[in-house]
């Protein structure tokens, strides 16, 4: 898969429906390459993409949650979001197909340079 320059963050998210394709299971290793310390794991039977940031504090992790937010609300695309003291563990996933769009790459994508 050839990602524009600039990478996953630089693409534009689209809008998702029901019979929207997810991402071919093939792809997870070539996108993971971009995504450091992303994983693909299954809850309750559904593929989500997941990362734990460890920022130095709290409040350090609780300003990244902010910031996360509102990417993911300017993109009406809501991760799950864990806030812990000095952790913060985001996962995306697209409950309309119920596993991985090119969405959720981006938005982790988003999600690392948010964090940098």
């Amino acid at each position: 898969m050839a990602l524009p320059a600039g990478g996953l963050a630089k693409m534009s998210c689209e809008a998702c429906r029901a019979d929207s394709p997810a991402v071919p299971e093939a792809e997870y290793s070539a996108l993971l390459e971009t995504l450091p310390g992303w994983d693909v794991v299954r809850v309750d039977g559904i593929v989500q993409l997941t990362k734990t940031y460890t920022p130095a504090d709290f409040a350090s992790a609780l300003e990244l949650a902010n910031r996360i937010g509102a990417a993911a609300e300017s993109e009406d695309h809501h991760p799950c979001i864990v806030l812990e003291w000095g952790r913060l563990t985001v996962s995306w996933w697209t409950h309309t197909i119920g596993g991985l769009h090119m969405n959720d790459f981006i938005l982790a994508a988003r999600c690392e340079a948010l964090a940098a």
